[in-house]
């Protein structure tokens, strides 16, 4: 049975799979929000709501793709398509097969099991080892960078 359909709900693999789908699920939201409102002209309304769900969501998969990239030891050159892969519509589907044929994905986190290394990989063991504390950071992490976000402005007019 291949990692992507075992594991736990909050190992990385499973959990990068939610998060990259919803990815790509609301940008598809936010496309017909803005046939909607663009070519039809009948309603924004589905740019407001998908927009911004869209950008909560981006956050949280760019906050995601690098917590496993951390923990999977994944090179800076993997970071960065992961990163990237979140631009243009769909593609975190495409880069959560790639990395996971690549291996780079597993059904368990290593940072709760293996000593943390210097660096980015201490705090990101304490928050994997604490999940409650982990998740709350993660919300209040997503909150916060939404929150810049919304005060920098829409990325287009």
């Amino acid at each position: 049975m291949s990692s992507s359909r075992t594991g736990s709900l909050t190992g990385p693999t499973r959990l990068f799979r939610v998060v990259a789908t919803a990815e790509a699920i609301t940008w598809a939201g936010l496309l017909t929000g803005m046939f909607l409102k663009y070519v039809t002209q009948t309603t924004e309304l589905g740019v407001r709501v998908f927009g911004m769900l869209h950008g909560i969501v981006f956050i949280a998969y760019c906050l995601t793709t690098v917590v496993v990239a951390i923990d999977r030891r994944w090179p800076a050159s993997r970071l960065v398509l992961g990163l990237v892969s979140s631009v243009p519509p769909f593609m975190t589907i495409w880069f959560d097969r790639h990395v996971e044929r690549a291996g780079g994905l597993a059904d368990s986190w290593r940072l709760t099991t293996e000593p943390a290394g210097p660096g980015v990989e201490r705090p990101t063991a304490w928050l994997l080892r604490n999940p409650l504390q982990g998740a709350v950071a993660g919300i209040v992490a997503v909150a916060a960078l939404t929150g810049v976000a919304l005060l920098v402005g829409p990325p287009v007019g």
